[in-house]
């Protein structure tokens, strides 16, 4: 299992980096679950991040316009993304959801057919009216994604498990893996929770609140030796 660590400045991304992050993933967290960071701290942190390493943006908790959706893909992906995830929000029903990420698949292969397109959803959707997450790996499979990913909407300190148990996010792996897509997982996954997610296949492990101080994901920093210890979790 490889692991995604979430910076929201370039402090934080070197951090990341020499903590031995798989993935350094640009966001903002004052704009949301999914926020979206600025095209010049994505290309910052594309110069600075070593060549064996990826960088992920992403594009926002999503509104319901594929259009605009689309344009911020073009955006994360010219400034440097590798792996460009797109929060399904705004979406409320499986046919919005592809059509919307069908949109953001053509925008980013257009610009290099090697970028990883995420669809996002959250295992809390139905807190804020978001797509269904049991859906997600068929949203990703029927818009041409490569990973199908879970997050939390709202950050209030319940995390994945609280939404959905170990064998519903089973199936969702299982799923995900049978059309070939790779599968994330994140919401602010705790330390002790990473084995588990190991266990039952994950691909990839979002985090950023176990890898801040005090476990803060707001208010705390990122720190190297945090990431080291997360990182010995996912490759045990």
């Amino acid at each position: 299992m490889i692991l995604l660590i979430s910076p929201k400045d370039i402090d934080e991304v070197k951090e990341a980096i020499d903590g031995g992050a798989d993935i350094i993933d640009v966001k903002n967290p004052l704009e949301g679950s999914l926020g979206a960071n600025f095209p010049w701290v994505i290309r910052e942190t594309r110069e600075i991040t070593p060549k064996d390493k990826l960088v992920s943006a992403t594009v926002g908790d999503v509104p319901y316009k594929p259009g605009t959706v689309s344009l911020a893909a073009l955006g994360a992906a010219v400034s440097g993304a590798d792996y460009i995830k797109v929060g399904l929000y705004g979406t409320s029903c499986y046919n919005e959801a592809v059509e919307l990420m069908d949109k953001v698949v053509k925008t980013v292969k257009e610009v290099d057919k090697n970028k990883i397109v995420v669809a996002a959803g959250y295992a809390d959707a139905h807190r804020v009216g978001a797509v269904d997450p049991l859906i997600i790996p068929k949203i990703a499979r029927d818009s041409g994604c490569d990973v199908a990913m879970l997050d939390t909407a709202l950050k209030d300190g319940k995390t994945l498990f609280d939404h959905l148990n170990k064998k519903l996010l089973s199936e969702f792996i299982e799923e995900t893996h049978s059309y070939g897509l790779k599968c994330a997982l994140a919401g602010s996954i705790k330390k002790e929770e990473i084995p588990i997610l190991k266990e039952i296949g994950c691909d990839i492990v979002g985090i950023r609140g176990a890898a801040c101080t005090k476990g803060d994901r707001d208010n705390g920093r990122i720190k190297k030796e945090l990431v080291r210890e997360l990182l010995e979790l996912c490759r045990d």
